[in-house]
């Protein structure tokens, strides 16, 4: 039995602080009880990015970590009243971005017969979005894992979760254009809120691109390619979609060679990029921050370059470019039209 306490003190006291959170009675000892069981999952995240990172070298794997945002979390919270939040799985995240689909099984099935104790808690296919597509049209595998190591170390963090993310290059240009989306309208396809014609135009871009590029299907399996392609045409046409994400302005803000980044999107569309050497100048940081802009969009990221964090975390330099370029590439392939600017494309027969 290990002598640390479990972050935040127990397991029970975690939960009971995220339910005062839900019912909008947490106290300043809830919240502080909240932020030492986040911080405490830094160091879980350190272990598998270091993991990931050994068992990607030189294969073209993109790499990434980030810690969940607060406010994201309390959202989950509120969204799933059944939730507890000592056992969210989610809070510590890890993504890989591959080529392909083939590269990513390959991959991920030599990561499950890894060598090391920290245990996976799902089935195989249980978060297996690529066979079985979720409706709002993301596609991905979700894996988590649980934390448990030999050393006094790491003995305090053990029964923590870790989520690892696998997408392909495909699937995250889509799963960006849903957070851009969110960042720049009122809806939010990603979580089904707001206007449900942006939640069925991204599911049906989602079936287009599986098809044209990744010879799968998406939400829409039985529909045909001339229905799924009409059906995007006539939204996007409503909602000047592909129009708007393609107009977007960059952020051109400099990312440094520092390992650490903190990213600040105010809900009036700017980026603000802090970075760091050190994790825990870094941890402080993003919890400060959180404190002094409650309405901003906060997360610490890491990456090895700047070219990857830009690529793992477009959404926060909404850069939609990607998938702006797929599906209209997909519209080609799949009918022979082009979106259009202001009218409804017509499929050729």
């Amino acid at each position: 039995m290990s002598d640390y306490p479990y972050p935040g003190g127990s397991r029970k006291r975690v939960s009971k602080a995220g339910e005062n959170i839900r019912n909008g009675s947490a106290t300043a000892e809830d919240m502080e009880v909240i932020e030492k069981w986040r911080a405490a999952h830094r160091g879980v995240l350190n272990t598998f990015q270091a993991i990931l990172r050994t068992r990607t070298k030189g294969a073209g794997i993109t790499v990434a970590q980030r810690h969940k945002r607060k406010n994201t979390i309390f959202g989950k919270l509120d969204r799933l009243p059944d939730m507890k939040l000592a056992r969210m799985d989610d809070v510590a995240g890890c993504r890989l971005i591959f080529k392909s689909i083939k590269e990513l099984e390959a991959f991920r099935s030599r990561f499950h017969n890894a060598r090391f104790k920290h245990r996976r808690r799902n089935e195989e296919d249980k978060y297996n979005y690529i066979k079985m597509p979720k409706s709002t049209g993301y596609r991905g595998i979700h894996d988590v894992y649980e934390y448990d190591v030999n050393s006094e170390a790491g003995k305090r963090l053990t029964g923590l979760f870790i989520e690892i993310q696998y997408r392909t290059l495909v699937q995250h240009a889509w799963a960006t254009a849903v957070e851009v989306i969110g960042f720049v309208t009122e809806s939010q396809p990603k979580f089904q809120q707001g206007d449900d014609r942006y939640q069925h135009a991204m599911a049906l871009a989602s079936e287009l691109l599986a098809r044209a590029h990744e010879n799968r299907s998406g939400p829409f399996p039985s529909m045909g390619d001339r229905e799924a392609l009409q059906d995007f045409l006539k939204l996007d046409a409503e909602l000047s979609l592909l129009q708007t994400l393609r107009g977007l302005n960059q952020a051109k803000s400099d990312i440094s060679t520092k390992k650490n980044a903190i990213l600040i999107f105010s809900k009036e569309g700017k980026l603000d990029i802090r970075s760091y050497d050190d994790a825990p100048d870094a941890l402080r940081a993003l919890f400060d921050l959180e404190k002094q802009m409650p309405e901003n969009d906060i997360v610490l990221v890491r990456a090895d370059s700047s070219e990857d964090v830009r690529l793992a975390f477009r959404n926060y330099f909404s850069d939609a470019r990607e998938f702006v370029r797929l599906v209209s590439t997909a519209c080609v392939k799949l009918g022979g039209a082009r979106p259009k600017k202001n009218s409804v494309s017509r499929v050729s027969s």
